[in-house]
């Protein structure tokens, strides 16, 4: 990428990460790119739709996510480090505004920029989670996709009632308490 190139597009990652903090993530492309000095044409010569451009201002908390996931497949309880991993996952979708509601309608588009930016996260929790079947403290028949929908339910849920900090980890422990093959409560 030349340099300006280069600049232009940092820029807009800059610029987008603002906007999607403020507003959301249905902030408005034309004044990220205004405001990031630069026409829309530009920011669609590198993100050629929203999905594009959030997850590559989302790549470094994936990234973050993803390093998190390897460190927690050392954890002695397996259960303990998929419900650890499960609740960065949900504190990374209520981030911004929006966010889970489009991680939710993009796992079922597989073209989608989106998608593809979290089948790495898919894979990572797919390694937790077998651990904890394996370890027999989750059931068989639990599946990486449902948890991922489940997460982004409940940072939906928590978005849309602000002024509870409660609810993520009282949903949480729902659906947890549903995983337990004896229906016994997670530790």
């Amino acid at each position: 990428m030349r340099a300006d190139a280069r600049r232009n597009y940092e820029r807009l990652l800059s610029e987008a990460r603002a906007a999607f903090t403020a507003h959301g993530t249905d902030a408005s492309l034309e004044d990220i790119a205004k405001r990031a000095g630069v026409g829309i044409g530009t920011l669609y010569r590198h993100f050629p739709n929203r999905y594009a451009l959030m997850c590559a201002v989302f790549q470094g908390e994936v990234d973050g996510l993803l390093a998190r996931s390897r460190e927690l497949l050392e954890d002695e309880q397996p259960c303990g480090a998929l419900v650890v991993w499960l609740r960065a996952i949900i504190a990374h979708a209520s981030t911004y505004r929006g966010l889970a509601r489009a991680l939710m309608s993009a796992s079922h588009d597989a073209n989608s920029a989106l998608s593809r930016c979290s089948v790495p996260m898919r894979e990572a929790g797919s390694a937790l989670l077998v651990r904890a079947q394996q370890a027999g403290v989750v059931r068989p028949e639990v599946e990486i996709g449902d948890l991922m929908q489940l997460t982004n339910a409940i940072a939906l849920a928590v978005e849309e009632s602000p002024d509870d900090p409660a609810l993520a980890d009282r949903l949480l422990t729902l659906t947890l308490t549903g995983l337990k093959p004896t229906g016994e409560t997670p530790r």
